[in-house]
């Protein structure tokens, strides 16, 4: 199934959705309900394989940003749904804000945040499920800094022992981390496996950001 009637769901049974490799989206912020959405190819950033380019190593080095976990999860979904600079846009729509705020409560969604001060300037949210995590959205208000998220989300997920990143598709944006597009069959035999296992999240405080060594030891191992 691809795509398929408006659903109404519960955090609950969304995870269900995740386990069985499909996930909810909207038309646009307007549409009052959701559609299933099973592609028949799938993206994932495999973890051994992230590419980090010269030019985001120094990004990091050098980065006086504050990269942060889940302290304000309303402010990241608020972001990722504003409109984009190219005008394009947001399938977030209230549905979708209150399964995933549900989801958060719930400790099975989680944020990835880069303050400049008191300023919120770029960060993504995703769901959580074993040794999974599905990536869901992203932005910035200044350059760089979802790719900063990124890169700080796959070193968090490689320390704490996840085996699956799922972009669900491959844009532009993320080939240049190594995103690639697998079979459905071929996914969901990477799923089953990665929700079997367990891995931690909150391997490193979620509250500080970790020092560039750190990050770039977690993606340079393995």
């Amino acid at each position: 199934m691809s795509e398929g009637d408006d659903i109404a769901l519960s955090p609950e049974i969304l995870l269900r959705a995740y386990a069985a490799g499909i996930f909810p989206m909207a038309e646009s912020a307007d549409d009052p309900g959701l559609h299933w959405i099973e592609p028949r190819m799938r993206g994932i950033i495999p973890l051994e394989g992230f590419h980090l380019s010269t030019k985001m190593r120094r990004f990091l080095r050098a980065s006086r940003h504050r990269v942060i976990v889940d302290q304000n999860f309303a402010a990241v979904i608020d972001a990722c749904a504003s409109p984009r600079k190219d005008g394009a846009g947001t399938w977030i729509n209230s549905p979708i804000r209150a399964l995933y705020t549900g989801l958060f409560e719930l400790g099975h969604c989680h944020c990835v945040e880069v303050w400049d001060g008191e300023e919120l300037v770029g960060g993504l949210y995703g769901v959580r499920l074993g040794a999974a995590f599905f990536g869901e959205s992203m932005f910035h208000k200044a350059r760089d800094c979802s790719k900063l998220a990124l890169i700080h989300l796959v070193a968090r997920l490689k320390a704490g022992g996840f085996t699956l990143l799922d972009t669900q598709f491959v844009t532009d944006h993320l080939k240049q981390f190594g995103a690639i597009e697998v079979p459905r069959r071929a996914y969901k035999t990477m799923l089953d496996r990665a929700i079997r296992n367990d891995a931690d999240f909150s391997v490193w405080p979620k509250d500080a950001t970790p020092p560039p060594e750190t990050v770039l030891a977690a993606l340079e191992e393995g």
